[in-house]
C-alpha cells in the first residue's frame, strides 16, 4: 500500500514524508485537492472506474488524493496494512464497530469508556438486537467469563477516559480471538507513538485525529486502521454508503500535524510527568491518576506496553464538586474545555461534561466522582503550568 521507498525510513522521517503523492507541478507541500468529484476521458473509463477494473479516484466521498496521503502516512506510522479516515473520532468508533455486527451477535466492551462510546455500546447497539456486555477492563477474570461465548468484536480504551485505566491488550486480544472476534482499541490517549496495539495482538485501532494528531485545536478528524481485508471488504463499503467522509482540507491540516507529532508528544509527556508529580504531592488533591506514578494500579503494565505516559493527568479534589469547580474557576492560564491533546493546557470536569448523560451509579462504577478533574497538559512552559495549578489549588 505504501511506497516501498519508505520501508527503511525511521519514525521521524515517516511522520514527514510517508504517503507523499506529488502532482505534476512538483510541489514541496502536500497538494490540497478541494474537489467533490473527478472527470473521465471516456464513458468506458467511467464504467471501468465504477466496476473496479480501473483503480482511480471517482468521488471524494469514496476516496480523495489528499485524504489518501493522510491515510497512507498514518498507516505507515502505526504499522498497519491500511487506513481509512473519517470526519470525526466518533465516526471512526461508530463505523469500526457497526460495519461488522449484525442482529443476534454479541459485543463485549470495557466499562470505562468515553461518554459517546458508552452511548454507542449501551444505547445504539441494543436497538439493533446486538447483545452488549460491559466488563471491568482491568479484571482479566471478567474478560475470561465474558468471552467464554462467541463474540463478534471487543472494544476497549486504554488508557481510558478519564480515569486512565490500563488494559492488558495482549491478554484481551488472545481471549477475543479465541471467542472468534476482532479486538478494537481506541488508542487516542496513547497516540500512535506511545502504544502499538496491532503489535500487541489487536486487530483494529481507532483515533480521534482531532486530538494529538492535529493537536492545535484547528479541525476534526478520525481514523480506522487494520488489516487490508477488513478495511477493503468490511469497512470500506460501510463508509462509502454511509458517508462519514473526512474533508480534504482537514486531511491536509492533519498531514501537517503529523509532521510535528513526535516533537509535540515528547514535550507533552515531559510536562505531564512533572504535573503528575506535583499534583500527587499536593494537600488539596485526594488522588492523582497517571500511569507514570508508582501507585497507579496498572503502573507495571503501562510501563510494559507503552513507551511513554501520555499527557493526560486526572486528579480528585478533596472537596468534591465544589472543590473541583473552585479549582477550574481560579485557573488563569489553563483553559476550561472538553477537548484534549491540544498545544494549550485544557481542563474539564467529567461528571458534568463528557460523562454528564450517564447515571450517577454508572459514573461511580467507572471511577468518575464529582470531584474528579481531567487535565490535558499542553506545550506551555511547565513552570507556568505548575504555577497556575498551584494558585488554583491554594496552599
Amino acid at each position: 500500500m505504501t511506497d516501498s521507498s519508505s520501508d527503511g525510513w525511521r519514525l521521524a522521517t515517516r511522520l514527514v514524508r510517508s504517503g507523499l503523492n506529488r502532482s505534476g507541478f512538483g510541489e514541496t507541500g502536500e497538494a490540497l485537492y478541494l474537489t467533490s468529484g473527478f472527470v473521465y476521458d471516456t464513458a468506458e473509463e467511467a464504467e471501468e472506474s465504477f466496476d473496479g477494473r480501473r483503480k482511480r479516484f471517482v468521488y471524494s466521498r469514496f476516496r480523495n488524493p489528499t485524504v489518501r496521503m493522510f491515510e497512507e502516512r498514518l498507516a505507515s506510522i502505526e504499522g498497519a496494512e491500511d487506513c481509512r479516515a473519517t470526519a470525526t473520532g466518533m465516526a471512526a468508533v461508530h463505523a469500526a464497530i457497526l460495519c461488522q455486527v449484525r442482529a443476534g451477535q454479541r459485543v463485549v466492551a470495557s466499562r470505562a469508556l468515553f461518554g459517546s462510546c458508552l452511548w454507542i455500546t449501551t444505547e445504539l447497539l441494543p436497538r439493533f438486537g446486538i447483545e452488549v456486555i460491559l466488563v471491568d477492563g482491568t479484571d482479566i477474570e471478567q474478560w475470561k467469563k465474558a468471552l467464554a461465548k462467541p463474540t463478534v468484536c471487543v472494544f476497549i480504551e486504554t488508557p481510558s477516559n478519564p480515569t486512565l485505566e490500563i488494559i492488558d491488550i495482549e491478554a484481551v486480544a488472545k481471549l477475543t480471538h479465541a471467542a472468534g472476534g476482532l479486538l478494537i482499541v481506541d488508542n487516542v490517549f496513547a497516540t500512535p507513538l506511545l502504544q502499538k496495539p496491532l503489535a500487541l495482538g489487536a486487530d483494529i485501532v481507532v483515533y480521534s485525529a482531532t486530538k494529538h494528531i492535529d493537536g492545535q485545536g484547528r479541525c476534526l478528524g478520525g481514523a480506522i486502521l487494520g488489516k487490508q481485508q477488513y478495511i477493503e471488504d468490511t469497512l470500506s463499503p460501510y463508509l462509502r454508503h454511509t458517508g462519514p467522509t473526512l474533508s480534504p482540507f482537514n486531511a491536509w491540516v492533519l498531514l501537517k500535524g503529523l509532521e510535528t507529532l513526535e516533537l509535540r508528544v515528547s514535550r507533552h509527556c515531559a510536562n505531564a510527568d512533572r504535573v503528575a508529580g506535583f499534583l500527587a504531592d499536593h494537600p488539596a488533591v485526594a488522588r492523582t491518576y497517571f500511569p507514570g506514578l508508582a501507585n497507579h494500579p496498572q503502573h507495571a503494565l503501562a510501563a510494559r506496553q507503552m513507551s511513554g505516559n501520555g499527557n493526560i493527568v486526572s486528579f480528585e479534589s478533596k472537596d468534591g464538586k465544589q472543590g473541583a469547580f473552585r479549582v477550574l474557576n481560579r485557573l488563569g492560564l489553563i483553559d476550561i474545555s472538553n477537548n484534549l491533546g491540544d498545544a494549550k493546557s485544557l481542563i474539564t470536569h467529567p461528571w458534568t461534561t463528557t460523562h454528564q448523560s450517564r447515571k450517577p451509579e454508572e459514573k461511580l462504577a467507572m471511577g468518575i466522582t464529582e470531584g474528579l478533574v481531567r487535565l490535558s497538559v499542553g506545550l506551555e512552559d511547565v513552570e507556568d503550568i505548575l504555577a497556575d495549578l498551584g494558585q488554583a489549588l491554594g496552599q
